[in-house]
């Protein structure tokens, strides 16, 4: 099998020559934004030799909008930035430039977040929640437009030859919402975009981050349909098999590897490395899987260790 047929048939729940693998981190300095971001990507995956590509979106993680909102009733003001926006433009180009010197050796995927972290990243997580608390319906509707706006996004994404998103869900920490609460505000803006990206490709994958250490109410996230699902093995202590009976709308799991500074991949020796990856395999089983870690890997973690990780398949 080459790479892609191998990632496909994981996707698909089948069983592949060899597990696939595949592992990303943030980029930075030169190589977080314009062409040092697309060489750095295309010099990553040639030296490492990774089964799939995964984009980062290094450099646009805010959503800048030009409304200013001061209150709650502000967020009724906001419209569409629209496809020809610098933001998601450049975004684009950066993923067409990767995906015509990756060639078609591989699946490549581009890092969409859902609106609720958009909106965030752009305006800061205290007047979002604050305004959020004073008038549910206002930021609601400024979720809607906001996944409006990602929704053209992912279209150009796919236009541009990207083979789906990786689509990361967030906000589901259970110091922050109820399962309720998340299920009424939250969830209809995180579906629009992930339920219209299946419309253009049966290849997603989606992403219950973890990021913040806190774990997540993740049955928010159980019903939502993707080809795979990555989640934090190691905040939500559930493995990886358990997560094959959790998310039922799935026929592929992700991950495995704990992605911290702690974690076997960064500090482990090379016989600790092996140990961890075919414990993992023999636990999860070969069928549906796909080996990676909770999240982005640590940016320093020298390109030898993850190449010996592509070798314990």
């Amino acid at each position: 099998m080459n790479k892609r047929e191998r990632v496909i048939t994981a996707l698909k729940g089948g069983e592949p020559d060899r597990v696939p693998a595949g592992f990303w981190f943030h980029f930075g300095g030169d190589a977080a934004k314009g062409q040092g971001a697309i060489d750095a990507h295309i010099d990553y995956f040639k030296k490492c030799d990774l089964d799939m590509m995964k984009i980062m979106c290094d450099s646009y993680f805010d959503y800048p909008n030009p409304l200013k909102v001061e209150k709650a009733a502000d967020w009724y003001k906001l419209e569409p930035m629209g496809p020809e926006h610098p933001f998601f433009k450049e975004q684009v180009e950066r993923t067409k430039a990767i995906v015509e010197a990756a060639g078609k050796d591989a699946l490549v995927y581009y890092t969409v977040f859902a609106p609720f972290s958009s909106i965030r990243f752009g305006y800061g997580e205290e007047l979002v929640m604050q305004t959020l608390h004073e008038d549910p319906e206002a930021v609601c509707h400024a979720l809607d437009v906001i996944a409006e706006d990602n929704k053209q996004f992912v279209k150009a994404l796919f236009e541009a030859g990207a083979d789906g998103i990786y689509y990361s869900v967030q906000g589901g920490e259970k110091n922050r919402f109820t399962v309720e609460e998340y299920r009424r505000l939250i969830t209809p803006s995180d579906r629009a975009v992930l339920d219209y990206a299946n419309t253009l490709g049966d290849l997603n994958i989606l992403h219950c981050c973890g990021w913040a250490g806190d774990r997540n109410n993740i049955e928010v996230w159980q019903d939502y349909e993707a080809a795979a699902v990555n989640w934090a093995v190691y905040v939500e202590k559930m493995s990886m098999r358990e997560g094959r009976d959790f998310f039922p709308n799935v026929k592929c799991v992700l991950g495995g590897l704990d992605n911290t500074p702690a974690g076997v991949l960064y500090k482990g020796t090379d016989d600790e490395i092996q140990a961890e990856i075919r414990r993992v395999i023999a636990k999860t089983g070969r069928c549906g899987f796909i080996l990676g870690a909770d999240c982005s890997i640590q940016s320093d973690t020298p390109y030898e260790r993850i190449k010996l990780a592509m070798t314990y398949r």
